[in-house]
Protein backbone atom coordinates (compact mmCIF):
# COMPACT_ATOMS: atom_id res chain seq x y z
CA UNK A 1 0.00 0.00 0.00
CA UNK A 2 3.11 2.34 0.44
CA UNK A 3 3.97 2.02 -3.21
CA UNK A 4 0.72 2.74 -4.41
CA UNK A 5 0.42 6.12 -1.44
CA UNK A 6 0.27 9.05 -3.46
CA UNK A 7 1.17 11.40 -0.82
CA UNK A 8 4.16 9.27 -0.30
CA UNK A 9 7.52 10.81 -1.23
CA UNK A 10 8.51 8.31 -4.06
CA UNK A 11 5.70 10.08 -5.67
CA UNK A 12 6.03 13.91 -5.07
CA UNK A 13 9.51 13.28 -6.13
CA UNK A 14 8.43 11.63 -9.48
CA UNK A 15 6.09 14.22 -10.05
CA UNK A 16 8.64 17.17 -9.38
CA UNK A 17 10.64 14.82 -11.93
CA UNK A 18 7.80 14.82 -14.16
CA UNK A 19 7.16 18.84 -13.10
CA UNK A 20 10.68 19.51 -13.96
CA UNK A 21 10.91 17.45 -17.91
CA UNK A 22 7.75 19.53 -18.58
CA UNK A 23 9.05 22.74 -18.00
CA UNK A 24 12.25 21.90 -19.78
CA UNK A 25 9.97 20.62 -22.68
CA UNK A 26 8.17 23.54 -22.76
CA UNK A 27 11.01 26.24 -22.69
CA UNK A 28 12.86 23.76 -25.72
CA UNK A 29 9.55 23.09 -27.79
CA UNK A 30 8.48 27.04 -27.20
CA UNK A 31 12.01 27.89 -29.17
CA UNK A 32 12.03 25.06 -31.73
CA UNK A 33 8.69 26.37 -32.46
CA UNK A 34 9.33 29.96 -32.73
CA UNK A 35 12.50 29.31 -34.56
CA UNK A 36 10.94 26.90 -36.91
CA UNK A 37 7.77 29.89 -37.69
CA UNK A 38 10.14 32.27 -38.21
CA UNK A 39 12.14 30.44 -40.72
CA UNK A 40 8.98 29.35 -42.40
CA UNK A 41 8.16 33.03 -42.67
CA UNK A 42 10.95 33.99 -43.64
CA UNK A 43 10.68 31.46 -46.74
CA UNK A 44 7.46 32.19 -47.72
CA UNK A 45 8.60 35.68 -47.80
CA UNK A 46 11.74 35.57 -50.24
CA UNK A 47 9.40 33.34 -52.31
CA UNK A 48 6.98 36.00 -52.14
CA UNK A 49 9.36 38.67 -53.21
CA UNK A 50 11.38 36.42 -55.36
CA UNK A 51 7.77 36.09 -57.64
CA UNK A 52 7.31 39.73 -57.24
CA UNK A 53 10.42 40.78 -58.90
CA UNK A 54 10.22 38.18 -61.91
CA UNK A 55 6.64 39.63 -62.29
CA UNK A 56 7.85 42.94 -62.19
CA UNK A 57 10.45 42.11 -64.77
CA UNK A 58 8.34 40.50 -66.65
CA UNK A 59 5.57 43.28 -66.74
CA UNK A 60 8.01 45.80 -67.59
CA UNK A 61 9.54 44.02 -70.22
CA UNK A 62 6.06 43.16 -71.97
CA UNK A 63 3.86 45.48 -70.64
CA UNK A 64 1.78 42.30 -68.91
CA UNK A 65 1.50 40.32 -66.25
CA UNK A 66 2.36 36.97 -65.92
CA UNK A 67 -1.19 33.99 -66.23
CA UNK A 68 -0.32 33.64 -61.81
CA UNK A 69 -0.03 36.94 -60.90
CA UNK A 70 -2.89 39.01 -60.24
CA UNK A 71 -3.30 43.08 -61.14
CA UNK A 72 -5.18 45.14 -58.68
CA UNK A 73 -6.20 48.31 -57.74
CA UNK A 74 -5.31 50.19 -54.59
CA UNK A 75 -9.09 49.71 -53.53
CA UNK A 76 -8.78 46.30 -54.17
CA UNK A 77 -6.47 45.22 -51.80
CA UNK A 78 -6.22 44.07 -48.73
CA UNK A 79 -6.36 47.06 -46.01
CA UNK A 80 -3.01 45.67 -44.28
CA UNK A 81 -1.69 44.96 -47.78
CA UNK A 82 -2.54 48.85 -49.13
CA UNK A 83 -1.25 50.50 -45.94
CA UNK A 84 2.31 48.22 -46.19
CA UNK A 85 2.29 49.67 -49.56
CA UNK A 86 1.74 52.84 -49.03
CA UNK A 87 4.89 53.06 -46.36
CA UNK A 88 7.25 51.70 -48.57
CA UNK A 89 10.03 53.62 -50.35
CA UNK A 90 11.26 52.40 -53.76
CA UNK A 91 15.31 53.72 -52.66
CA UNK A 92 15.40 52.10 -49.24
CA UNK A 93 13.02 48.91 -49.62
CA UNK A 94 12.30 48.51 -53.19
CA UNK A 95 8.53 49.42 -52.95
CA UNK A 96 8.01 45.55 -52.34
CA UNK A 97 4.89 44.91 -49.17
CA UNK A 98 4.32 42.03 -48.06
CA UNK A 99 1.63 40.58 -45.50
CA UNK A 100 0.87 37.10 -43.65
CA UNK A 101 -2.87 36.73 -43.41
CA UNK A 102 -4.21 34.30 -41.01
CA UNK A 103 -7.52 34.90 -41.08
CA UNK A 104 -10.48 33.84 -42.87
CA UNK A 105 -11.01 33.08 -45.60
CA UNK A 106 -7.48 33.73 -46.85
CA UNK A 107 -5.70 31.26 -43.94
CA UNK A 108 -2.22 31.17 -44.08
CA UNK A 109 -1.14 32.90 -46.95
CA UNK A 110 1.77 35.40 -47.95
CA UNK A 111 0.89 38.55 -49.72
CA UNK A 112 2.85 40.63 -52.05
CA UNK A 113 2.60 43.66 -53.80
CA UNK A 114 4.28 46.15 -56.32
CA UNK A 115 3.05 49.00 -57.90
CA UNK A 116 3.74 49.11 -61.54
CA UNK A 117 1.78 52.39 -62.32
CA UNK A 118 -0.54 55.39 -60.99
CA UNK A 119 -2.90 52.50 -60.21
CA UNK A 120 -1.72 49.34 -60.93
CA UNK A 121 -0.48 47.26 -58.55
CA UNK A 122 1.17 43.59 -59.04
CA UNK A 123 0.13 40.92 -56.18
CA UNK A 124 1.57 37.79 -55.19
CA UNK A 125 0.17 35.32 -52.88
CA UNK A 126 2.07 32.45 -51.69
CA UNK A 127 0.40 29.42 -49.89
CA UNK A 128 2.07 29.05 -46.71
CA UNK A 129 -0.52 25.90 -45.49
CA UNK A 130 2.35 23.71 -45.62
CA UNK A 131 5.20 25.12 -43.76
CA UNK A 132 1.90 25.49 -41.61
CA UNK A 133 1.26 21.53 -41.48
CA UNK A 134 4.71 21.30 -40.66
CA UNK A 135 4.36 23.57 -37.75
CA UNK A 136 1.90 21.61 -36.17
CA UNK A 137 3.45 18.14 -37.16
CA UNK A 138 6.26 19.42 -35.37
CA UNK A 139 4.23 20.51 -32.41
CA UNK A 140 2.40 17.03 -31.71
CA UNK A 141 6.08 15.29 -32.25
CA UNK A 142 7.52 17.45 -29.29
CA UNK A 143 3.88 16.21 -27.56
CA UNK A 144 4.17 13.10 -28.27
CA UNK A 145 8.16 12.69 -27.20
CA UNK A 146 7.47 14.73 -23.83
CA UNK A 147 4.69 12.05 -23.07
CA UNK A 148 7.07 8.87 -23.85
CA UNK A 149 9.51 10.40 -21.80
CA UNK A 150 7.36 10.78 -18.99
CA UNK A 151 6.45 7.13 -19.22
CA UNK A 152 9.74 6.68 -18.36
CA UNK A 153 11.13 9.22 -16.12
CA UNK A 154 8.33 9.24 -13.65
CA UNK A 155 8.69 5.36 -13.34
CA UNK A 156 12.50 6.02 -13.02
CA UNK A 157 12.29 8.46 -10.48
CA UNK A 158 9.63 6.48 -8.41
CA UNK A 159 12.80 3.38 -8.39
CA UNK A 160 15.50 5.93 -7.84
CA UNK A 161 13.92 6.96 -4.39
CA UNK A 162 13.13 3.32 -3.58
CA UNK A 163 16.75 3.31 -1.45
CA UNK A 164 15.45 6.51 0.25
CA UNK A 165 12.05 5.40 1.29
CA UNK A 166 13.65 2.16 2.60
CA UNK A 167 16.29 4.31 5.41
CA UNK A 168 13.31 6.32 5.79
CA UNK A 169 11.22 3.81 6.79
CA UNK A 170 13.37 1.75 8.83
CA UNK A 171 14.16 5.06 10.95
CA UNK A 172 10.10 5.60 11.41
CA UNK A 173 9.77 1.84 12.56
CA UNK A 174 12.96 2.25 14.77
CA UNK A 175 11.80 5.41 16.02
CA UNK A 176 7.70 3.78 16.94
CA UNK A 177 9.83 1.06 18.88
CA UNK A 178 11.97 3.77 21.11
CA UNK A 179 8.23 4.68 21.48
CA UNK A 180 6.88 1.55 22.18
CA UNK A 181 9.72 1.08 24.79
CA UNK A 182 12.59 -0.58 23.24
CA UNK A 183 15.37 1.82 24.38
CA UNK A 184 17.71 -0.25 23.02
CA UNK A 185 16.57 0.41 19.01
CA UNK A 186 18.73 2.45 17.16
CA UNK A 187 18.93 2.98 13.61
CA UNK A 188 22.43 3.00 12.60
CA UNK A 189 24.53 4.01 9.49
CA UNK A 190 23.08 3.21 5.94
CA UNK A 191 26.69 2.42 3.91
CA UNK A 192 28.78 4.86 3.26
CA UNK A 193 25.58 7.35 2.49
CA UNK A 194 26.81 11.09 4.35
CA UNK A 195 23.74 12.67 3.64
CA UNK A 196 20.94 14.27 5.42
CA UNK A 197 18.83 11.14 6.16
CA UNK A 198 22.12 9.67 8.01
CA UNK A 199 22.56 12.93 9.86
CA UNK A 200 18.89 12.38 10.58
CA UNK A 201 19.78 8.42 11.67
CA UNK A 202 22.64 9.75 13.99
CA UNK A 203 20.92 12.49 16.03
CA UNK A 204 17.83 10.16 16.42
CA UNK A 205 20.14 7.12 18.12
CA UNK A 206 22.10 10.34 20.33
CA UNK A 207 18.33 11.22 21.56
CA UNK A 208 17.39 7.31 21.82
CA UNK A 209 20.49 6.89 24.04
CA UNK A 210 20.49 9.91 25.94
CA UNK A 211 17.04 9.12 26.73
CA UNK A 212 17.71 5.64 27.98
CA UNK A 213 20.38 6.68 29.91
CA UNK A 214 18.18 9.56 31.81
CA UNK A 215 15.62 6.59 32.23
CA UNK A 216 17.71 4.59 33.58
CA UNK A 217 18.99 6.83 35.96
CA UNK A 218 15.58 8.22 37.10
CA UNK A 219 14.47 3.68 37.74
CA UNK A 220 17.56 3.30 39.76
CA UNK A 221 17.15 6.86 41.52
CA UNK A 222 13.62 5.68 42.42
CA UNK A 223 14.88 2.13 43.49
CA UNK A 224 17.29 3.44 45.37
CA UNK A 225 14.92 5.74 47.21
CA UNK A 226 12.63 3.14 47.65
CA UNK A 227 15.15 0.67 49.26
CA UNK A 228 16.92 3.09 51.62
CA UNK A 229 13.14 4.36 52.85
CA UNK A 230 11.93 0.48 53.56
CA UNK A 231 14.51 0.48 56.66
CA UNK A 232 14.20 3.66 58.65
CA UNK A 233 10.15 2.99 57.21
CA UNK A 234 10.24 -0.47 59.38
CA UNK A 235 12.06 0.95 62.48
CA UNK A 236 8.79 3.32 62.54
CA UNK A 237 5.84 1.18 62.10
CA UNK A 238 8.02 -1.27 65.12
CA UNK A 239 8.12 2.59 67.00
CA UNK A 240 4.01 2.92 65.74
CA UNK A 241 3.21 -0.53 67.26
CA UNK A 242 4.96 0.34 70.93
CA UNK A 243 2.48 3.70 71.03
CA UNK A 244 -0.61 2.83 73.34
CA UNK A 245 -3.49 2.19 71.48
CA UNK A 246 -6.03 4.58 72.87
CA UNK A 247 -4.12 7.55 72.08
CA UNK A 248 -5.71 10.03 69.41
CA UNK A 249 -2.21 10.76 68.14
CA UNK A 250 -1.08 7.08 67.61
CA UNK A 251 -3.81 6.15 65.40
CA UNK A 252 -2.87 9.58 63.28
CA UNK A 253 0.71 8.17 63.38
CA UNK A 254 -0.20 4.61 62.29
CA UNK A 255 -2.58 5.67 59.41
CA UNK A 256 0.31 8.26 58.25
CA UNK A 257 2.89 5.19 58.42
CA UNK A 258 0.26 3.12 56.48
CA UNK A 259 0.20 5.73 53.46
CA UNK A 260 3.94 6.15 53.51
CA UNK A 261 4.41 2.04 53.27
CA UNK A 262 1.67 2.22 50.50
CA UNK A 263 3.71 5.00 48.84
CA UNK A 264 7.23 2.82 49.04
CA UNK A 265 6.03 -0.78 47.46
CA UNK A 266 5.00 1.74 44.85
CA UNK A 267 7.63 2.91 44.12
CA UNK A 268 9.41 -0.30 44.60
CA UNK A 269 6.87 -1.75 42.25
CA UNK A 270 6.90 0.96 39.49
CA UNK A 271 11.16 0.30 39.66
CA UNK A 272 10.69 -3.03 38.58
CA UNK A 273 8.08 -2.86 35.92
CA UNK A 274 10.47 -0.31 34.50
CA UNK A 275 13.42 -2.27 34.69
CA UNK A 276 11.37 -5.18 32.58
CA UNK A 277 12.21 -8.05 34.89
CA UNK A 278 8.22 -9.04 35.38
CA UNK A 279 6.43 -11.68 34.00
CA UNK A 280 3.19 -12.78 34.21
CA UNK A 281 2.08 -16.19 35.28
CA UNK A 282 -0.63 -17.12 33.06
CA UNK A 283 -3.47 -19.37 34.54
CA UNK A 284 -6.99 -20.01 33.41
CA UNK A 285 -9.37 -17.82 35.83
CA UNK A 286 -13.11 -17.53 36.09
CA UNK A 287 -12.69 -13.66 36.08
CA UNK A 288 -15.89 -12.75 37.23
CA UNK A 289 -15.36 -14.98 40.47
CA UNK A 290 -12.19 -13.28 40.66
CA UNK A 291 -13.45 -9.40 40.13
CA UNK A 292 -16.20 -9.56 42.99
CA UNK A 293 -13.73 -11.56 45.34
CA UNK A 294 -11.53 -8.70 44.62
CA UNK A 295 -13.64 -5.86 44.99
CA UNK A 296 -15.01 -7.20 48.25
CA UNK A 297 -11.99 -7.11 50.10
CA UNK A 298 -11.45 -3.44 49.01
CA UNK A 299 -13.84 -2.88 51.50
CA UNK A 300 -15.38 -0.15 49.55
CA UNK A 301 -19.01 0.52 48.64
CA UNK A 302 -18.56 -0.80 44.94
CA UNK A 303 -21.29 -1.63 42.72
CA UNK A 304 -20.55 -5.28 41.12
CA UNK A 305 -21.93 -6.58 37.77
CA UNK A 306 -20.25 -9.94 36.56
CA UNK A 307 -23.43 -11.84 35.50
CA UNK A 308 -21.13 -11.65 31.47
CA UNK A 309 -17.84 -12.95 32.74
CA UNK A 310 -15.83 -15.23 31.20
CA UNK A 311 -12.88 -17.57 31.93
CA UNK A 312 -9.30 -15.77 30.77
CA UNK A 313 -5.87 -16.95 30.77
CA UNK A 314 -4.03 -14.50 32.88
CA UNK A 315 -2.19 -13.89 35.90
CA UNK A 316 -4.89 -13.33 38.61
CA UNK A 317 -2.21 -11.16 41.38
CA UNK A 318 -1.57 -8.92 38.84
CA UNK A 319 -5.35 -8.56 37.76
CA UNK A 320 -6.27 -7.81 41.57
CA UNK A 321 -3.39 -5.34 41.64
CA UNK A 322 -4.67 -3.37 38.42
CA UNK A 323 -8.19 -3.74 39.68
CA UNK A 324 -7.67 -2.53 43.37
CA UNK A 325 -5.69 0.34 41.92
CA UNK A 326 -8.59 1.38 39.87
CA UNK A 327 -11.18 1.14 42.44
CA UNK A 328 -9.26 2.78 44.51
CA UNK A 329 -8.55 5.83 42.19
CA UNK A 330 -12.17 5.61 41.70
CA UNK A 331 -13.10 6.13 45.21
CA UNK A 332 -10.14 8.57 46.05
CA UNK A 333 -10.34 10.96 42.90
CA UNK A 334 -14.01 10.38 42.01
CA UNK A 335 -17.49 10.10 43.36
CA UNK A 336 -20.07 7.23 44.28
CA UNK A 337 -21.55 5.56 42.90
CA UNK A 338 -18.72 3.35 42.06
CA UNK A 339 -19.27 0.12 39.26
CA UNK A 340 -17.36 -2.59 38.19
CA UNK A 341 -18.69 -4.17 35.41
CA UNK A 342 -17.16 -7.30 33.82
CA UNK A 343 -18.09 -8.38 30.39
CA UNK A 344 -16.49 -11.48 28.41
CA UNK A 345 -12.80 -10.57 29.06
CA UNK A 346 -13.34 -6.74 29.55
CA UNK A 347 -13.38 -4.96 33.05
CA UNK A 348 -15.03 -1.53 33.34
CA UNK A 349 -14.40 0.32 36.25
CA UNK A 350 -16.62 3.92 36.56
CA UNK A 351 -16.95 6.26 38.93
CA UNK A 352 -19.29 9.50 38.62
CA UNK A 353 -17.10 12.37 39.68
CA UNK A 354 -15.72 14.99 37.22
CA UNK A 355 -13.36 11.95 34.74
CA UNK A 356 -10.13 12.17 34.30
CA UNK A 357 -8.18 15.16 33.24
CA UNK A 358 -7.67 15.96 29.43
CA UNK A 359 -3.77 15.37 30.18
CA UNK A 360 -4.41 12.15 31.88
CA UNK A 361 -6.47 11.55 28.68
CA UNK A 362 -3.75 12.46 26.23
CA UNK A 363 -0.63 11.28 27.58
CA UNK A 364 -1.97 8.26 29.97
CA UNK A 365 -1.11 8.06 33.48
CA UNK A 366 1.99 10.03 34.91
CA UNK A 367 3.88 9.27 38.39
CA UNK A 368 3.74 12.07 41.15
CA UNK A 369 0.81 13.64 39.32
CA UNK A 370 -2.94 13.59 39.88
CA UNK A 371 -4.41 15.56 36.86
CA UNK A 372 -7.26 18.32 38.17
CA UNK A 373 -7.26 19.47 41.84
CA UNK A 374 -11.42 18.45 41.71
CA UNK A 375 -10.09 15.04 41.28
CA UNK A 376 -8.79 14.74 45.10
CA UNK A 377 -5.29 14.84 46.33
CA UNK A 378 -3.10 11.62 45.66
CA UNK A 379 0.74 10.61 44.62
CA UNK A 380 -0.74 9.56 41.30
CA UNK A 381 1.13 6.14 41.62
CA UNK A 382 -1.92 3.84 41.16
CA UNK A 383 -3.18 4.35 37.98
CA UNK A 384 0.71 4.39 36.73
CA UNK A 385 0.96 0.42 38.11
CA UNK A 386 -2.43 0.04 36.61
CA UNK A 387 -0.97 0.68 33.22
CA UNK A 388 2.56 -1.20 33.68
CA UNK A 389 0.84 -4.08 34.77
CA UNK A 390 -1.88 -4.03 32.11
CA UNK A 391 1.55 -4.08 29.89
CA UNK A 392 3.10 -6.92 31.54
CA UNK A 393 -0.13 -8.78 31.42
CA UNK A 394 -0.05 -7.95 27.35
CA UNK A 395 -3.45 -6.36 28.12
CA UNK A 396 -4.96 -3.05 27.27
CA UNK A 397 -5.83 -0.23 29.66
CA UNK A 398 -7.80 2.52 28.09
CA UNK A 399 -8.99 5.82 30.45
CA UNK A 400 -11.94 7.46 28.83
CA UNK A 401 -14.57 9.95 30.35
CA UNK A 402 -18.52 8.61 30.31
CA UNK A 403 -20.88 10.76 27.79
CA UNK A 404 -23.05 11.39 30.84
CA UNK A 405 -20.55 12.27 33.54
CA UNK A 406 -17.76 10.40 35.38
CA UNK A 407 -14.52 8.76 34.76
CA UNK A 408 -14.14 5.19 32.81
CA UNK A 409 -10.89 2.44 32.62
CA UNK A 410 -11.40 -0.18 30.74
CA UNK A 411 -8.74 -3.10 31.24
CA UNK A 412 -9.14 -5.58 28.08
CA UNK A 413 -8.17 -9.32 28.26
CA UNK A 414 -7.22 -11.87 26.31
CA UNK A 415 -9.89 -14.49 26.40
CA UNK A 416 -9.35 -18.03 27.16
CA UNK A 417 -8.89 -19.89 23.74
CA UNK A 418 -11.65 -22.99 23.62
CA UNK A 419 -10.11 -26.03 23.32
Amino acid sequence: MGFLNPRALRWKIAALAAAACCAVAAVVGFLVHDATRERGLRLGHDRTLTRLIAAEREFDRTGKAPADIDVRTRAELPEALARDLAERRPATDGGYATWYDVDPPNWYWMWGAAAVGDDRILVVREDMSAEVRSLQLLDRSIAKSVLAALVFVVPLAALATEPINRRLRHGARTARRIADGDLDARIGSAGRARDEITEMSAAVDDMAGALQQKLETERRFTADVAHELRTPLMGLVTAAGLLPDDDEATGLVRDRLRALNALVEDLLEISRLDAGVELARLDPVPLGELVADVVRRTGTDTRVDVGAAEEVETDPRRVERIVVNLVANAHRHGAGPVEVTVTGARIAVRDHGPGFPSDLLERGPQRFRTGASERGRGHGLGLTVAQGQSEVLGARLAFTNAPDGGALATLDLAPRPTA
